[in-house]
């Protein structure tokens, strides 16, 4: 088979016939790299090659080229690396070439090869001229194709490549990229190729930004391409507008006021959707950077600082001009839509509820008159529009200014459940919802209670879109008065929903007892039942266990089906239904905790079952293991008769490097088990231990997954204490060289990993020196109490420090001056940087208060 048929296979629509060709491409690629790129690359320049065959080419090149994942990424830049320097320049050649097709498909597919193989070759200086070849395209062809194909090179260029890379050449590409997208330009496919390039560029021109008059000439260009006559154009100007102010909202005063106000919110009004999406997109972006600026300025508050960056409060000044807007987009919506499809209308009730949290209380006077003209409308759209605005402001305002509203329009709401339109129930579901989540203290017991729960519940029979809306809205109503009589009522033998329980979870249940799962309602439900339970007051704790005699029942019935499952949707419908379970038996046991012993052997059996039938299934598997660690948890020593059975499904699932989640669930098993058993545990600890520490040497293991491995030998250490001391040397050297990681300040995903190495670290040496205190082991500890304090010291330095670093810091050298209250360490704790750190902080929160006043107080008494 030659490669034109083999390439046209891998896009057949039969699977047998696509699978076998992409299956030939593999194994060319793996035998013989060079020719199989060669041969793409032939293809890919073939003008008398049929375009899909082409594009296929192109796609297979690019894959080549390029992964997700840094690890194979890596692997992919050094075999293309190791190619000859002839067949690279072949490759690259066919693909500027082709770049000129006159078939645009092909172009567009070549420009993608040209910034793959860029994206491996620039960083390591290689084809230094490329981007003299490309703008040489541009800057002197007439080719209307080679130009719209060169532009989009440098659009993926500039979006995958650092921009210190290509620091000297920036200029240089930002002027071909906006002389291609001024209104001038004859050609609209250039204009809409260079803004698009431009959109893929934004990051990358930073340095241009900072300068005004380059910044101007930019805003000029693209403001002036929201009025192209090419609708496309115009698309593409307010998505670089919508960028724009995601990436430099601090320097948008002025063009908010000369130019993007009055734009925007006449794109809003744009007769083309596609433009008034990105218009609408546009405010959403300016909300969303005013609420995280607000944020930031609270937090700055809280340490008497001035925050990096002011609010210039576009929302709000803008409000009287969009609120109208938005409110007449709201009343736009199509009866026939899809459900999951974004359209003008939701889009503006996303607009409108991050516009409510960012102005806050100027949102209510601002919607009122909407809601109150239109809520009793005969009109449906007018009347669903009146509902969403009521629900999409419910976050934001302050508590006390919508309380008054709220307890005015829940009686009305409620009613609206039985509405002839179902987009009006729907949306009604949502907003009880909303009120629940958000604004429980208006629910008064004696007043809404009954008919909210009625009309809820009753629209567990409705349609499926509803019934997870109103699972949703049960679900609330659960968590938020369990939180309330968590916070202000302590040990309340019954909860305002007592009543209401039996009733509730009855109806939930029955919901799930269906084999169809449309828009998510049976998972739905299942997660109202775990909100349920997990909050449950003392009084409703027979029905709860009566509750997991039915879940019990209902994952045998799932066991003893699973040899009548036949295909994939079978397959996959059967975990969901597991996973569900499971977390309903483990919010059960959580609430039950040693009252759970009664069941406990029916659910051990049960799960190693499932977890014997689930094969490489990781969420089910993920989830049968969480069950086993909540009973351990809840059992304590009562565990222990059920480790040896569940030992040998422990072990392999420790070893599926491959798997993330299930090790990380595993290797939290471990401190599970550790943690219940107490000192019984220790002879377990060397097999876990080996297995810990050879997942640690593992290059293939998820870091994050190493962290919790660091955590987890505190968690064994503390548990059997003393009995740790043969595992102690071994476990110091690797905290202590996991320990000299250092971040890097230009790399921020290092930092937040270097950051939770460390507090994994502390959490690590926390639970040994606990284990070891106070007991004849404790002498042991001295060689490792340097590199332990020189650990505190560089967490307490670092200025990005968390809150939980710090108490794990200070709690850690209190510990450690617990341990040794003879002098033994004195001349360490008298160190100048502990004193200066145990001196008084503001802005520390309470329990790390706490914790600062107690270590202070064991470094007295073991330096007096």
């Amino acid at each position: 088979m030659n490669a034109s048929e083999l390439l046209a296979n891998t896009l057949s629509p039969d699977t047998e016939t696509r699978q076998n060709a992409t299956q030939q491409l593999e194994n060319a690629s793996r035998e013989n790299y060079p020719a199989y790129m060669l041969i793409l690359s032939d293809e890919l320049r073939n003008e008398s090659s049929q375009i899909h065959t082409r594009n296929a080419a192109g796609l297979a090149l690019k894959n080549a080229l390029s992964a997700r994942e840094s690890a194979r990424q890596d692997e992919y830049s050094a075999r293309w690396m190791a190619l000859s320097a002839d067949t690279r320049q072949k490759i690259k050649e066919a693909s500027l070439i082709t770049l000129a097709s006159p078939q645009p498909r092909a172009g567009a597919v070549a420009a993608q090869v040209v910034s793959a193989i860029a994206a491996v070759e620039l960083p390591v200086g290689q084809w230094p001229d490329l981007i003299e070849i490309l703008l040489g395209f541009i800057n002197t062809s007439d080719d209307t194709n080679l130009k719209i194909a060169t532009l989009q090179a440098i659009g993926y260029i500039c979006e995958t490549i650092k921009p210190e890379v290509l620091a000297l050449r920036s200029n240089e590409i930002l002027t071909a990229v906006i002389h291609g997208a001024r209104k001038e330009e004859p050609s609209s496919e250039v204009q809409l190729a260079a803004v698009h390039a431009l959109f893929n560029s934004l990051e990358f021109v930073r340095d241009n930004f900072d300068r005004e008059g380059e910044r101007n000439y930019i805003m000029q260009v693209v403001c002036e391409a929201t009025q192209n006559p090419s609708v496309s154009v115009q698309v593409g100007a307010f998505e670089c507008l919508v960028k724009i102010m995601a990436l430099y909202y601090d320097k948008m005063a002025f063009y908010m006021e000369q130019a993007l106000f009055g734009l925007t919110v006449m794109g809003m009004k744009h007769s083309d959707e596609r433009v008034a999406l990105q218009a609408v997109e546009f405010w959403t972006t300016v909300c969303e950077e005013e609420i995280e600026l607000a944020h930031e300025a609270r937090e700055a508050a809280e340490y008497d600082e001035p925050p990096e960056l002011e609010s210039k409060h576009f929302a709000k000044v803008a409000l009287p001009e969009v609120i109208p807007v938005l409110l007449n987009l709201l009343t736009q919506q199509d009866e026939d839509a899809d459900e999951g499809e974004w359209n003008l209308a939701m889009s503006a009730g996303t607009c409108l509820s991050y516009m409510a949290q960012a102005v806050a209380d100027p949102i209510v006077p601002a919607v009122i008159p909407f809601i109150e003209a239109h809520i009793k409308s005969q009109d449906w759209h007018q009347r669903e529009a009146a509902v969403m605005t009521f629900g999409s402001i419910l976050d934001g305002p302050d508590p006390q200014v919508l309380t008054p509203l709220v307890n005015q329009a829940l009686p009305l709401l409620i009613g609206m459940m039985i509405d002839d339109n179902l987009h009006v129930k729907d949306t009604t579901a949502w907003t009880l919802g909303r009120i629940c989540d958000l604004l429980i203290v208006t629910i008064k017991p004696d007043v809404h209670l009954h008919p909210l729960v009625s009309a809820l519940v009753n629209g567990l029979s409705d349609r499926p879109r509803i019934v997870t809306n109103c699972c949703w809205a049960l679900m609330n109503l659960a968590d938020q008065i369990g939180i309330y009589l968590e916070e202000y009522v302590t040990d309340a033998p019954e909860s305002p929903l007592s009543p209401y329980f039996e009733g509730i979870l009855s109806a939930l249940l029955r919901v799930t007892e269906t084999t169809a799962n449309e828009s998510n309602f049976r998972t739905s439900a299942y997660e109202a039942i775990t909100s349920y339970v997990s909050h449950s007051s003392t009084d409703c704790i027979p029905v709860v266990q009566n509750t997991v005699i039915a879940i019990l029942q209902r994952m045998e019935q799932l066991l003893n089906m699973q040899n009548q499952i036949v295909g994939v949707d079978d397959r996959n419908n059967w975990n969901e239904l597991q996973s569900n379970l499971c977390s309903v038996v483990i919010s059960v046991i959580r609430r039950l905790g040693g009252r759970i012993q009664p069941m406990a052997d029916r659910i051990m059996t049960l799960v190693l079952q499932l977890i014997q039938g689930a094969g490489k299934t990781s969420t089910v598997l993920e989830d049968a293991f969480l069950v086993v660690g909540s009973l351990a948890a809840a059992l304590e020593a009562g565990f222990a008769p059920y480790i040896q059975a569940f030992l040998p499904f422990l072990y392999p699932a420790l070893k599926a490097h491959e798997d993330t989640q299930l090790c990380m669930v595993s290797v939290g098993i471990i401190g599970d088990i550790s943690r219940a058993l107490g000192d019984q545990s220790a002879q377990y600890a060397g097999a876990f231990m080996n297995v810990l520490l050879e997942n640690l040497q593992s290059n293939v293991l998820n870091r994050n997954v190493k962290i919790s491995i660091l955590s987890c030998f505190g968690d064994i250490a503390l548990a059997i204490g003393p009995a740790f001391d043969p595992y102690l040397n071994t476990t110091m050297d690797v905290l202590r060289q996991a320990g000299a990681v250092q971040p890097n300040p230009l790399d921020f995903d290092l930092m937040d990993y270097v950051a939770q190495l460390r507090e994994g670290i502390l959490e690590a040496y926390t639970g040994v020196v606990t284990g070891f205190k106070n007991t004849e082991k404790a002498p042991a500890l001295l060689p490792h109490v340097s590199s332990i304090l020189e650990l505190a010291h560089q967490c307490l330095a670092d200025e990005e420090r968390s809150d939980a670093v710090v108490k794990l810091s200070f709690g850690l050298i209190g510990d450690l001056a617990d341990c040794f209250p003879n002098g033994q360490i004195k001349e360490l704790l008298l160190e100048e940087w502990i004193a200066h750190e145990f001196r008084s902080k503001r802005g520390m929160q309470p329990e790390t208060k706490k914790t600062l006043r107690w270590a202070r107080e064991m470094i007295k008494r073991a330096t007096a």
